[in-house]
C-alpha cells in the first residue's frame, strides 16, 4: 500500500544556525510576532533572536505570554498581539509550548471563532509563514503537523492536526538547549524517546518513519545521560537535537500511540509537564503494548546493543534498560511529583474517556479498550 511521507519545507541545523538563517527569515514576511515566554527573555535567548532580526532589518513584536503549556486563553491574547501589531508572519523561540502556541495563533489569525472549533478536524486553511526555533531537544513540534492546546473550560488537551501546522522553517541550534535545567533535559529527551518508540511500534508505521525512529532511539540512548550529566557538552546536545528532529519526523508520519493518549489527560487535570507525564507512563504502557509488537521491540533492543537469543527476551531486556534509564534521569512517580492518589483515582474514568477519544491509543498494535486504560492508570500506583 502506498503511503505519504511529509517533512518541513526547510530545516537549518547546527551551531550558529540562527545567525546563518537570517536571510531565510527575512524572506518570509515583513513583520513577525515573536511567540515566547518570560524565561526565554530572562535567559537572553530572545535577545539572540532579535539581534538577528535587527541585523536583517526584520520588524517584530514580542509576545512573551506563554507561561506554561498553552491554553486557549493564552492563544486569544497572542492573536490580539498579532493583529494589533499588524504582523504578517510568526516566529517562536522556546520549548514545545511556544511552538505549539505559535501554530494556534496562526490558526486563529484570520478566524473569529474559538480554537476548540478545530478540535477533531483536519485543519486545511491558509496560514501565515511560521519559523520554529526550539530551545529543548524533545517535543519535535518544530517539524510536526500537530499542536496541543488546553481548553480551560473542559480541562481537555486538544490535539489539533493539519499539514498547514508544519513550520515553514525550523532552525535547530543546539547552543540554546545548554541553558535548560537537568530536569527539562530529562523530560524533553524522554518525550523524544516516546515519540520515536511509539512511531516505530504504531499501526501506522512505514519504512521511512521507521528509519527515522530507530535512528532517534539509538541516538537518545547514546547521548541523553551525557547531556543530562554534562549540560555544556556540545556534541551530546547536538546529537539530542538531531534525535528530537528525527523522532518528530517519525511520529509526524506514523503518529503516537498509548503513552501520549494517556499522558494528555494527566497533564490537563494535574498540570504535569508533558514530558514528565510521558515518562511516568512509559514503562507501564510499553509493557502492555509489548505483546502486539514483540518483533519491533526486539529490533529496538538490537539497535541499542542488546543481544538476546529470542525476540521475546530481547524485547523484555529493552524494557529493563528503559527502566534503568528512567531511574538514572530521576523521573518521579506520580506520588513523588505530589499528585494526590484519591484525587487521581476519582478522575480515572474521565481520563480514560479522554484518552480513548483522542484517537492515539487506537494506533497501538495490541487492541486496547477504555477498561484497559483504566487499569493502566491504576497500575501507575503499584
Amino acid at each position: 500500500m502506498a503511503r505519504e511521507f511529509i517533512i518541513n519545507k526547510e530545516i537549518v541545523l547546527g551551531e550558529n544556525a540562527l545567525v546563518e538563517a537570517g536571510s531565510k527569515i527575512k524572506a518570509l514576511g515583513n513583520k513577525a510576532l515573536v511567540v515566547t515566554d518570560k524565561i526565554m527573555v530572562q535567559l537572553g535567548n530572545v535577545k539572540k533572536l532579535t539581534d538577528v532580526l535587527d541585523n536583517n532589518k526584520i520588524q517584530y513584536e514580542i509576545f512573551d505570554g506563554i507561561n506554561g503549556e498553552p491554553t486557549d486563553a493564552m492563544i486569544i491574547k497572542g492573536v490580539e498581539a498579532y493583529k494589533n501589531a499588524e504582523c504578517d508572519f510568526l516566529i517562536s523561540i522556546g520549548g514545545g509550548s511556544p511552538i505549539d502556541a505559535m501554530k494556534a495563533i496562526g490558526i486563529m489569525a484570520d478566524y473569529n471563532g474559538k480554537i476548540a472549533d478545530y478540535n477533531g478536524k483536519i485543519i486545511e486553511i491558509s496560514m501565515p509563514n511560521m519559523v520554529a526555533i526550539p530551545t529543548t531537544a524533545g517535543t519535535g513540534s518544530e517539524t510536526t503537523q500537530f499542536t496541543i492546546i488546553t481548553d480551560e473550560q473542559s480541562q481537555v488537551k486538544m490535539l489539533l492536526k493539519g499539514k498547514v501546522l508544519m513550520p515553514t522553517l525550523a532552525i535547530v541550534d543546539p547552543i540554546f538547549s545548554m541553558t535548560v535545567p537537568k530536569s527539562v533535559t530529562a523530560a524533553t529527551g524522554i518525550d523524544a524517546l516516546c515519540h520515536a518508540v511509539e512511531a516505530y511500534t504504531s499501526r501506522r508505521s512505514q519504512y521511512l518513519s521507521d528509519t527515522f525512529a530507530l535512528s532517534a532511539i539509538k541516538r537518545i540512548f547514546n547521548n541523553i545521560e551525557l547531556a543530562y550529566n554534562e549540560p555544556s557538552n556540545v556534541e551530546a546536545r547536538t546529537q539530542m537535537a538531531i534525535a528530537s528532529l528525527e523522532a518528530g519526523i517519525a511520529f509526524n508520519n506514523s503518529s503516537v500511540t498509548l503513552i501520549h493518549g494517556m499522558s494528555r489527560p494527566i497533564g490537563a487535570l494535574f498540570h504535569v509537564p508533558h514530558g514528565i507525564s510521558n515518562a511516568m507512563l512509559m514503562k507501564v504502557c510499553l509493557t502492555y503494548a509489548l505483546e502486539g509488537a514483540i518483533n519491533k521491540f526486539a529490533n529496538i533492543a538490537s539497535e541499542i546493543g542488546i543481544d538476546n537469543t529470542s525476540d521475546e527476551k530481547a524485547a523484555k531486556a529493552f524494557l529493563d534498560k528503559l527502566k534503568e534509564l528512567l531511574h538514572n534521569l530521576e523521573i518521579p512517580t506520580l506520588e513523588k511529583y505530589g499528585i494526590n492518589k484519591d484525587e487521581f483515582f476519582n478522575n480515572i474514568e474521565k481520563m480514560a474517556t479522554d484518552a480513548i477519544a483522542s484517537g492515539s491509543p487506537s494506533n497501538t498494535i495490541k487492541e486496547i479498550a477504555k477498561e484497559d486504560v483504566v487499569e493502566l492508570y491504576k497500575n501507575l500506583w503499584l
